[in-house]
């Protein structure tokens, strides 16, 4: 135990929904208790006073499967519990190596948990949780970004549904996720119940709806005068006039939400120390300079290096090697939310950032795909907002921008060996500097990329208006 010593006791919890198995070491003594304490605020609370008093308030090391999710929460108000998450594939792995029967136990999972502690502590880590602010932060953007998804799926449920009894709606608007869309097919959510409306009532409805352009309305209005139904099967009518009002409903309900989540969000990031540094990123935004704020967390001494946060976010790929054979897979365990925001936002920066654009396209001739390209992109970019989360936070935009000009510079110094490639789609060649076996793109040769790409920019910017105006 020399390396257990500095806690007066060792916890492992095997948790469930109902109750929780707890293993306890005392260090001092060697001595090993079982017990089992029930799921309730109270009992948890009765616990963590128990140990309060009896080890007279020093710290403990309390080991369990979990790094989110109602256990930790409950723990979290406990300044004398270091809690040490492990991936719940540690303990069965462990498990395994004792029992290859694969016979489990959740007292002896307990026990296991504690055998960690002793045994391998110092390849644990313990969790040094973020402040109140960029939890909330981080628990809101991961709830916002799941309402996304939720009005994907909506979107496409009512697409699929119109497109089999009323698809005139579709033609009329490009967009069926706004609260125009829903209001109107919670008003009139078959063509016949359309029809019999009057054209001063339709106007009036479009212009409350901040539709204002006459050639749209008149467009709109006359297409709706002329529509044939696509069906007269009353089955098909009467069934999917009520799935669409229910799904227009959650529409509804969902944007309301998202518009909620938003506020909130901006409220807190406007109020956040660091949110100005990753908003300096090209095409983060509001959006996704909240979803990389939460990602680096607040405490920046956790990663000692890109490295480790490139292998923590799962952006990282896995390297395995047996015998002569090497092989390259995707790394399985991960916080999927924070590869998924790196990821995400490596695949917007692409229509903001020449130098991104240029690394992506230098991808795409040597054969990769869009994913494997924008994976790639999101590896580079992660370099570069590691060195940045650990400036001082008080960086402003200019000094983030005169930052990465110190960075092309000193790369520029460095041999750059140019190579040229052919796009093919846009007839532009295209610079990739490479140094010490990293592609990057020196100042000279983004200057000069400038000027090459300078015809495609007005096509990227009407791509960037429609992005932001949906």
């Amino acid at each position: 135990m020399e390396h257990t010593t500095q806690f007066a006791a060792l916890i492992g919890i095997d948790w469930s929904d109902a109750k929780h198995d707890i293993c306890l070491v005392d260090t001092a003594t060697g001595a090993q208790e079982s017990s089992v304490i029930k799921h309730t605020p109270e009992s948890l609370d009765e616990w963590a006073r128990a140990l309060r008093t009896r080890f007279r308030g020093e710290r403990i090391a309390v080991c369990l499967e979990q790094s989110r999710g109602p256990l930790i929460y409950a723990l979290l108000k406990y300044d004398f519990l270091i809690l040490y998450p492990i991936n719940p594939q540690t303990l069965a792995r462990f498990r395994e190596a004792f029992t290859p029967s694969r016979a489990k136990d959740d007292p002896q999972d307990a026990a296991y948990l504690v055998e960690l502690l002793i045994h391998h502590q110092e390849r644990l880590k313990a969790w040094l949780p973020d402040d109140e602010r960029t939890r909330t932060l981080q628990l809101l953007v991961e709830h916002r970004r799941r309402l996304v998804g939720d009005r994907t799926r909506i979107s496409n449920r009512l697409t699929a549904l119109l497109k089999g009894y009323f698809p005139q709606v579709l033609a009329w608007f490009p967009d069926i996720r706004t609260e125009m869309v829903c209001d109107f097919l919670l008003r009139w959510s078959s063509l016949d119940a359309l029809k019999s409306v009057r054209r001063a009532t339709l106007e009036k409805f479009f212009r409350e709806h901040h539709s204002h352009r006459q050639a749209t309305l008149d467009t709109r209005l006359d297409s709706i005068k002329e529509a044939a139904p696509l069906t007269t099967d009353r089955a098909v009518i009467n069934s999917s006039v009520m799935m669409v009002r229910a799904l227009a409903s959650q529409m509804q309900a969902t944007l309301a939400a998202v518009r909620e989540f938003d506020s909130r969000i901006d409220e807190l990031c406007r109020a956040h120390d660091d949110f100005d540094l990753f908003a300096s990123l090209p095409g983060a935004g509001k959006v996704y300079a909240s979803r990389l704020l939460t990602a680096m967390g607040s405490n920046r001494e956790r990663w000692a290096s890109a490295d480790e946060l490139l292998r923590f976010s799962g952006v990282a790929p896995v390297v395995e090697r047996s015998g002569k054979s090497t092989w390259t897979r995707w790394r399985y365990f991960c916080p999927k939310f924070i590869r998924q925001s790196f990821v995400e936002y490596a695949g917007e920066s692409i229509r903001h950032s020449q130098w991104a654009k240029a690394f992506y396209l230098s991808q795409k001739t040597k054969g990769k795909s869009h994913q494997a390209a924008v994976r790639a992109r999101a590896y580079k970019w992660i370099g570069s907002s590691g060195n940045a989360g650990r400036r001082e936070r008080n960086m402003t935009r200019q000094d983030t921008s005169n930052a990465y000009g110190r960075r092309d510079r000193r790369s520029s110094q460095r041999r750059c060996e140019v190579k040229k490639s052919l796009d093919t789609t846009a007839s532009v060649s295209l610079l990739a500097c490479g140094s010490a076996g990293r592609r990057i793109l020196c100042l000279t040769c983004s200057l000069v990329l400038r000027l090459q790409l300078l015809a495609t920019r007005v096509k990227e910017y009407a791509e960037q208006d429609y992005y932001n105006r949906h």
